[in-house]
């Protein structure tokens, strides 16, 4: 039977069964790494048999993978005042830690990719897909590759401190006071200017 123009299609069992593993996994993978989590950790948390979770999924790195999917959906650089660009990425990289999709695949990758192989090649993707053609379009070509991992290195150790290692300096700061102190080092990164 068709549904309704004006009601949205219910999701199948199978797709909130998938939906319930994939959060349950983001939550863990986030709190705990790839190491710390176990296929029976993510069925528990979703309230299923673990072999639900092989089924849907295949295995963990296929899991994690799934897991740790990351659109930084960065700013246009090219379009933002260019005395501006740090400010623009500091703010959009702490509202990607502290907006609605805090568990996402960023606190995933982050709290893995120093143990796990996995992990770190996810991270170099995001950076090299996302970051550096961002970065691309605001400074010389020829500087881009160093200019951002600069501005990763910064931002990464800004979110290390503040999300996983939980240093009370930098977990408390308002997020006016961290705009305040890191954008101006993130914009002598970012356009490649002293």
């Amino acid at each position: 039977m068709p549904s309704h123009p004006d009601q949205p299609d219910k999701p199948s069992k199978s797709d909130r069964t998938r939906s319930a593993i994939l959060e349950a996994a983001q939550r863990l993978f986030a709190e705990r790494g790839y190491d710390g989590t176990t296929i029976r950790d993510v069925a528990a948390e979703a309230a299923i048999d673990p072999a639900m979770v092989i089924r849907y999924f295949g295995s963990k790195d296929e899991l994690f993978i799934r897991a740790a999917a990351i659109e930084l959906e960065l700013p246009a650089l090219h379009k933002v005042a260019r005395t501006s660009i740090g400010e623009a990425l500091v703010r959009h990289f702490l509202g990607i830690w502290e907006g609605p999709q805090a568990n996402s695949g960023m606190a995933v990758l982050l709290r893995s990719a120093a143990s796990n192989d996995l992990s770190a090649g996810k991270m170099r993707e995001v950076f090299a897909a996302q970051v550096l053609p961002a970065l691309a379009r605001v400074g010389t070509r020829a500087t881009v590759g160093r200019r951002a991992g600069l501005v990763a290195s910064q931002l990464l150790g800004l979110a290390l401190c503040r999300y996983v290692l939980k240093l009370p300096a930098i977990a408390e700061m308002p997020v006016e006071e961290l705009v305040k102190q890191v954008a101006p080092t993130i914009q002598r990164y970012a356009v490649g200017e002293r």
